[in-house]
Formats: structure tokens, sequence, C-alpha cells
């Protein structure tokens, strides 16, 4: 069980590398499910007939529900405890809950007999698909909130690359699973408007992964109480606290702004990988454009294969990362990010398989820097008393540019003639602005009340 000694007063324990293999390793069952339908969502609009100049309406839904979520789930988990549950794990189990129920039910979304480019259908899909991100925001922030709570100042660098490591492993087992069924046989086409079968197995396959995660975690990390907690971070235990997010928001350290405007630019261009990668691949190598095509699946199965290559580049830099330095930190960060918008880039104008795999090295390199630096640079600069509500209002600076680029997209993919590749092309620039707004950011420590 995960559990330390008490500690004097204002101090975090050393966790043991196993205490922190429990707190994390479950994360790698959470990205699964988020992964295969982040990895597959747009190649399943498609194939219900979604017209792709309004793709961009579906991936406004996953932030707008993570910005709703996460800050509630915070301030309300903040103030939460349930004896042999904790603090947090309780919002693990009902976001597991529900999850498991969407990842049964979206990929089914074409065979319910609505008809390919029904409004039935798409909308059906849509609020699926709304219900699976307030579903996985809830099952992500527990295990985002527990490392401010538990981990102290000198391990967060690792605690952090570690909890990203098992979320990228997680990644290329959701990603590769189209792959691998298809190469052994499961159907990688379907009538019009039907999700093939290769699809929907892996979604299946990853609620069962959610759940097995989900039950290790609850077995495995056992949550500081509220009066230790307060011991261990230094300030007095109060659960009857009626602060609102407002002013706590107030009282937010310096360093939680500049971030958010690293952040808007980063993940602005996010977004477009995930809604235009398979459209760009199957026009650049395939050369097809329709979603029912052979090669647009083939190229959707490609896709699938690429976001295993960056996640497993993403573990080897996370291993790397868990060594650095106040003295390191932004400049990896400042060089992974330009490395990832050029590979954007490459992914853009290429018109091969291996121009397609560089890129995405690229990418993955990138990747793990943006998922892990701004936390840890957040967390050390956080006294503990409010972690939850922080995180998930710092959430808001990765969902608000999402939606914008989202609703921006109706108008900028029309400008550049409709080109996909073009898209991925502005992810890329958007990113590497991003990397460079690093040296805007002044890391801090703990601020203690």
């Amino acid at each position: 069980m995960l559990n330390s000694k008490m500690q004097k007063k204002g101090q975090l324990p050393m966790l043991t590398s196993m205490q922190l293999f429990l707190m994390t390793f479950g994360y790698a069952g959470v990205q699964v499910a988020f992964s295969v339908q982040t990895g597959n969502m747009g190649r399943i609009f498609q194939t219900l007939g979604s017209d792709p100049t309004k793709l961009g309406f579906f991936f406004v839904l996953p932030p707008l529900a993570g910005m709703v979520t996460q800050p509630l789930i915070g301030l309300f988990s903040d103030k939460t405890w349930i004896p042999k549950l904790g603090r947090r794990m309780p919002y693990l189990i009902g976001g597991c809950l529900v999850s498991l129920i969407v990842l049964l039910l979206l990929p089914n979304t074409g065979s319910f007999g609505f008809g390919y480019g029904s409004l039935t259908a798409l909308w059906f899909g849509a609020i699926t698909v709304l219900f699976m991100d307030l579903s996985a925001n809830v099952s992500m922030q527990p295990f985002k909130m527990i490392i401010p709570d538990m981990v102290n100042e000198q391990q967060t660098d690792r605690a952090w690359s570690l909890q990203n490591i098992w979320g990228s492993l997680g990644g290329v087992i959701a990603f590769v699973f189209p792959f691998l069924l298809t190469s052994l046989g499961v159907a990688n086409t379907a009538d019009r408007g039907v999700v093939p079968d290769s699809v929907k197995i892996s979604f299946y396959v990853a609620a069962a992964i959610l759940l097995l995660s989900t039950i290790f975690t609850i077995m495995n990390v056992k949550e500081y109480d509220p009066e230790t907690l307060a011991s261990y971070h230094g300030f007095q235990a109060d659960n009857k606290s009626h602060e609102s997010i407002i002013d706590i928001l107030k009282h937010a350290p310096k360093v939680f702004w500049t971030l958010g405007i690293v952040e808007f630019f980063v993940w602005f261009g996010i977004p477009y990988m995930w809604t235009y990668s398979t459209g760009a691949l199957s026009e650049n190598i395939w050369n097809v454009s329709d979603p029912a095509s052979a090669g647009y699946q083939a190229a959707g199965n490609w896709f699938g294969i690429l976001q295993a290559v960056y996640s497993v580049v993403a573990i080897l830099v996370g291993l790397l990362f868990q060594r650095l330095t106040n003295k390191t930190r932004k400049m990896a960060f400042f060089l992974s990010l330009i490395i990832g918008g050029l590979g954007f880039i490459v992914v853009a104008y290429g018109h091969t398989h291996l121009t397609s795999l560089i890129g995405f090295i690229f990418i993955g390199i990138g990747w793990m820097a943006l998922i892990s630096i701004p936390f840890t640079i957040l967390t050390n600069a956080l006294n503990g008393k409010h972690d939850g509500v922080y995180l998930g209002l710092f959430n808001c600076f990765i969902c608000i540019p999402q939606i914008v680029a989202s609703v921006a997209s109706f108008a900028i993919f029309p400008a550049v003639g409709k080109s996909m590749a073009h898209m991925l092309a502005i992810a890329g620039i958007f990113l590497i602005i991003g990397g460079c707004l690093i040296w805007i950011v002044r890391e801090e420590k703990t601020q203690v009340n």
C-alpha cells in the first residue's frame, strides 16, 4: 500500500521507487481509454458521414468538458475525505464507471440504423463523445492531484515523468489496436456509415484495461488523511473552508498565469493533429480522400502506428526528463517544442511513410515536454492547500486554446484551401511559438500559508 511515515511539519516525505510506481502506473489505463477515443474520433465521424469542414465542431467537446469538469473536481475533492477510499479516489471510481459505458457505445454509433450522414447519427456520436470526455476528465484528475498532494519538490520531475511514461505506454497500446487487429484478420472496412470491427474491438479492450487499472490504483494507493496532509504541507487543516474558486484564483502564484500564456500557444495546434492527421496522410500517401475507401481506412491504421511511435519516443524522453533540474528544465522544454513543431511540418508536407515516421518521432519529443514540464513548474509553486483547484483551473489554459482552435478551424480550413496538410503545418508553427514563450516563465518555490 502507498503510505509513508510522518515527517516534520511542512515537509513531504521522500517516496520510494515502488511508491512512485504504484501512484502513477494506473494512469496507463486512463490513457488507453482516452487515446483510443482521440486516435479514432476523426476517423469515426468521417465514417459516419461528417463534412470534413465541420470536424472542428466535434473537437470542441473534449476541451469544453475538461474546462468545466476539472476545476469542479479539484474544488470538491479538495474538501472530500471518505474513509478507506480517500480524497481523490472516489472521483476515479465515478469517472471509470461512466467511461466504461461510453466506450461500449461510441464505436457502435453507426450500427444503430441512424443512416450515413444523418444528423441523428452525428448528434448521438457527439453526445456520446461529450460524456466520454466528461468521464475521462474525472478519471484523469485524481492521478494529477495526488502528485502535489504526496510528492515533494525534489521528486516532482520524476513523478510527472513517470506518470506520463505510463500514460504514453497506454497510448501505444490504444493506438496500435486497430493495426494489430487488422493484421490478425479482423475487418478494417465496413458498410458505408458503419465503424469497422477493428475499431470497435479496440474500444472494448480499452474499457477492460481501464477497469483493471482503476481497481489496481484503488487497491494500492492510500492517500494522506486531512490532518497528515496539512502537517506535511505546513498549513492548518480546515475541511470546512467556504472559499470560492474566484477567491482561490486571486491568490494563484504568478507562474500560474505566465504558464497559461505558454499553454495557449502550445495547445492551440494539438487538436489539429487529432482532427486532420488521418485525412492528411490518406491524401499525401494513399492519394485518396473517401472515408469509405480501403486507402483511407489504411491511413487511419497508419496514424495509429504513428501515434504509437510518438508515444514510445515520449517514454524514452520521459526517462531523461526524470533528471531535469531547475537550471535545465526550461531549456529542455524550449528545444523539445521546437523539434516537435518541426515534426508537424515534416508530416504536413512529406509524401512517404518514412517522412511521416520521422515527423512523429519529432512530435514525440515535444509531446513529453508539453505534458510534463509545465506541471512540474506549477506544482513546485503550490502549497498543498488548494492543489486540486489550481490544477483543475490550470487545465482551462489547455482547454481554452483547443476550443478557440476548433472554432477557428471553420474559417482557417477553407482559407487554406481545405488542405488538411496545411492545418498540421499551422499546428507546428503554434507549437514552436509556445516553446519560445517558456522564457517568460520564472519558476517559483512553494508558497506556504
